[in-house]
């Protein structure tokens, strides 16, 4: 496999995974919304879709890893070189990022909308109301990339730990394609229902990134972005959604050499 095919694969499948991703998200969350209050189900279910349909449209060009952790996990496993690696994960978060971009585009009204409905109008107590407005802008953040329901250092990195343990369990043990890169037949159909179930069982924590180019690439894509009371991206957490899934991803690897090596 070529770098070049590594590049356009992974770009293309990450972008259409985030896309769907990112463009369930604020479906659910922004205000004007057709989609609006669908809930978690409906959100679980989109980043399920996205990952079958950026697995499929690149699962022939690069092997479909579209997630750093999977790409740690399958050179853990010997899958892929390490040589490899830093191709991977630099194509898998450009794409995120360009995915994020494409999301921001198709919902750029609706953001400017909940944006423009959250911002203070000046006059007596003005401070205290635009404090609250960046309080009330995390749910624009929430399109982007994860936070926790409730933040505590331990718990949030072992959910991340868990969820992406559990991803890479599945892509290793249901079979890889003849080259060793990535999933076979129907494997994509088989991880994107491991993703919606993760989301549903495992997902409420955190909003299970078990992704670090999902989470990382869109935070970027949102500290960049010009929408005036967006809020911060709370670099103080990004970490956690990084770090997590790639502890989760080595685990994997070395408990799936141990089991079936």
């Amino acid at each position: 496999m070529s770098t070049s095919d590594i590049i356009i694969g992974e770009v293309l499948g990450t972008a259409l995974l985030i896309l769907m991703g990112a463009g369930v998200c604020a479906a659910v969350t922004l205000k004007h919304s057709k989609a609006k209050d669908a809930g978690w189900v409906a959100i679980s279910f989109g980043w399920g879709f996205g990952v079958l349909i950026g697995a499929y449209a690149a699962a022939g060009v690069s092997g479909a890893h579209l997630n750093p952790a999977v790409t740690v996990g399958l050179a853990v496993e010997g899958g892929i070189p390490w040589s490899d690696v830093p191709v991977y994960i630099a194509s898998e978060t450009a794409g995120a990022m360009l995915g994020a971009f494409l999301a921001w585009i198709a919902y750029y009204g609706h953001f400017k909308a909940h944006l423009a409905d959250l911002a203070p109008h000046g006059g007596p107590g003005a401070q205290a109301t635009a404090e609250a407005t960046h309080a009330k802008a995390g749910p624009v953040l929430g399109v982007f990339s994860t936070g926790p329901e409730i933040r505590n250092t331990a718990q949030n990195l072992a959910t991340e730990i868990i969820g992406t343990f559990v991803l890479l369990i599945a892509i290793l043990t249901q079979g890889l394609n003849e080259e060793g890169t990535g999933l076979g037949g129907l494997g994509p159909l088989i991880v994107a229902l491991t993703v919606v179930g993760i989301g549903l069982s495992l997902g409420g924590p955190t909003g299970y990134a078990i992704n670090p180019a999902r989470d990382l690439g869109p935070r970027i894509v949102h500290a960049l972005l010009p929408m005036r009371g967006k809020g911060g991206s709370d670099w103080g957490y990004a970490w956690i959604p990084v770090v997590g899934p790639i502890i989760g991803a080595v685990a994997a690897g070395v408990v799936y050499n141990a089991a079936f090596g």
